[in-house]
């Protein structure tokens, strides 16, 4: 455990001298290695000039095995895949960046930039943003290339349900990952996850999913004040996987269509658009906390009513409406502004940024935009 052995030692097995102020000592994998974790925190006591990252996945299941955890002395950061802006970044496309972040309903994109967003969207939504999958596309293959390192990234997902196997059997996590897809876009429903097995056991390789950070929940809020965690009920909800490129190949979405339709509505009922925001809404907050992402649904004999998304900004609570197309009603949102008395909603769909009082349209494309606010 002591930081000037360990790294005397990595110094002579790499042939590469370890330089306080100078070096970046980086531990990947580190959750194949208890000791490694354990050693972080002596790291910061007694070579705190020296810079160390270390990453690696299913790291909450490895420190259930650790007594402590180096608190106050070790920071987390919590990473998602690329996202949208990254993705055009990655491009070439700063300035297009730069243009989108500028623009809002009373200052719209011109339609050629509008029109040129939307193309990148929907190949967004295909490619996903797993760095691998981005470089890929980046550095020249087609889609069809693209898709092929998508499968083999969900080999490997599924090949790493053996780590959970002494608390729930790799078989039955995988069925429960296939009903989480399945049933992307609504509540999701216990028993549907698996036929032949308990609901304890759904209940935990769920919760195994989340807490690996393949799966991402959407609480219901009651949406009366905030914080929206204040009021929510955890028996109610939705689950989504961390990625779309990899979610529209487990389906096996006809990616042509994804790029020639501009009405996502006929493609999945519109549940990769409602995905897509949702992600990008965390991807752009802060890496430094976990957030966690809240709907609303009233349900009665006369009237359901549904919100995609509830945020927060600042002491007010905004909902969000996903249209997957550039048309379409909104009575819940009218609904809710009127029941909770809110100033305003916000509706996202495939339009240019406009106004609808008291309704403002941000393009699905537009997330890091709205979450400026």
């Amino acid at each position: 455990m002591d930081p000037k052995t360990i790294c005397e030692n990595l110094s002579i097995y790499f042939d590469t001298p370890i330089i306080p102020n100078k070096t970046l000592l980086f531990f990947d994998e580190i959750q194949s290695c208890l000791p490694a974790i354990s050693s972080l925190r002596f790291f910061y006591e007694k070579m705190p000039e020296l810079h160390l990252i270390s990453a690696g996945s299913l790291l909450e299941f490895a420190l259930e095995q650790l007594p402590s955890f180096g608190v106050g002395r070790v920071g987390s950061v919590f990473v998602y895949p690329l996202s949208f802006d990254e993705f055009l970044v990655s491009l070439g496309e700063q300035k297009l960046v730069n243009l989108k972040k500028e623009s809002n309903f009373e200052k719209p994109l011109a339609l050629p930039f509008h029109q040129k967003l939307i193309e990148y969207f929907k190949k967004f939504l295909i490619i996903g943003g797993m760095p691998e999958v981005v470089a890929k596309y980046v550095n020249g293959s087609d889609l069809l290339e693209v898709q092929a390192v998508l499968d083999d990234l969900l080999i490997s997902i599924r090949a790493d349900f053996a780590k959970y196997k002494k608390k729930v059997p790799s078989m039955r996590i995988s069925e429960v990952f296939d009903s989480i897809i399945q049933q992307n876009g609504g509540k999701f429903i216990y028993t549907k996850a698996a036929v032949q097995t308990n609901l304890s056991q759904i209940k935990e390789a769920v919760e195994l999913l989340i807490m690996s950070g393949l799966v991402i929940p959407i609480t219901h809020t009651s949406a009366n004040g905030i914080p929206l965690g204040a009021e929510i009920d955890e028996k109610k909800r939705k689950l989504i996987l961390l990625d779309t490129g990899l979610y529209q190949r487990i389906l096996g979405l006809n990616a042509g269509k994804l790029l020639a339709q501009n009405d996502f509505d006929s493609i999945n009922k519109g549940a990769i658009a409602e995905m897509f925001v949702g992600l990008e809404y965390l991807k752009y907050g802060s890496p430094l906390q976990h957030e966690n992402l809240y709907y609303w649904h009233r349900e009665s004999a006369n009237s359901n009513a549904e919100i995609d998304y509830i945020i927060q900004q600042d002491d007010k609570v905004i909902p969000l409406e996903i249209k997957a197309s550039n048309k379409g009603a909104m009575q819940s949102m009218f609904q809710f502004l009127k029941e909770k008395k809110s100033d305003y909603g916000v509706r996202l769909s495939l339009e240019n940024f406009s106004t609808y009082p008291p309704i403002i349209v941000f393009p699905l494309y537009a997330i890091s935009t709205l979450r400026q606010g």
